[in-house]
């Protein structure tokens, strides 16, 4: 693997560059995202590590299970079939008390909305609406209005002068 020069972005983001031999740029990754590849890759020294640790307990696994036969059988297909059932139920428990917990938030919040909503006076309600609804372009255009305006004014105080 070519070696990474570290540089940053106008941002400020950390980046990853690879330079060919004429010294020119090959290639520029994000820090972040050419890290995530490399740990998810891992390396050629990791993966022969596990595959020899893999190939001794095959070895031993071997010899046990001629040692076991039919009883061990027997009470093996019977556990993990209960096991597979119990941790399923279970999950769809937390999955049914989680969504009863956001329901329950939800409408909490909506209640909650339309009580203030109720307390307010009407001509407050829209103004914090509109005022909500203003994006930035929003705000621009009402900044643009208002020079339009100011100018407009100007012109007539002038004509009046004159």
């Amino acid at each position: 693997m070519a070696r990474r020069t570290v540089m940053y972005s106008s941002k400020g983001k950390k980046l990853y560059a690879v330079r060919d031999k004429g010294g020119k740029f090959k290639d520029i990754q994000q820090y972040s995202r050419a890290h995530a590849q490399d740990i998810k890759r891992g390396s050629s020294a990791e993966t022969k590590a596990a595959a020899k640790k893999a190939a001794k307990p095959a070895k031993k696994k071997a010899v046990k299970k001629a040692a076991k036969k039919t009883t061990a059988r027997k009470t093996a297909v019977k556990r993990p079939a209960a096991k597979k059932t119990a941790r399923k139920t279970a999950a769809k428990k937390t999955a049914r008390k989680t969504a009863a917990k956001k329901t329950t938030r939800k409408t909490a919040a909506k209640k909650t909305a339309r009580k203030t909503a109720a307390k307010r006076p009407a001509a407050k309600k829209t103004a914090r609406k509109a005022a909500g609804k203003r994006t930035i372009a929003g705000r621009a255009r009402k900044a643009l209005t208002d020079m339009e305006r100011a100018v407009e004014r100007a012109v007539k105080r002038v004509a009046k002068k004159f």
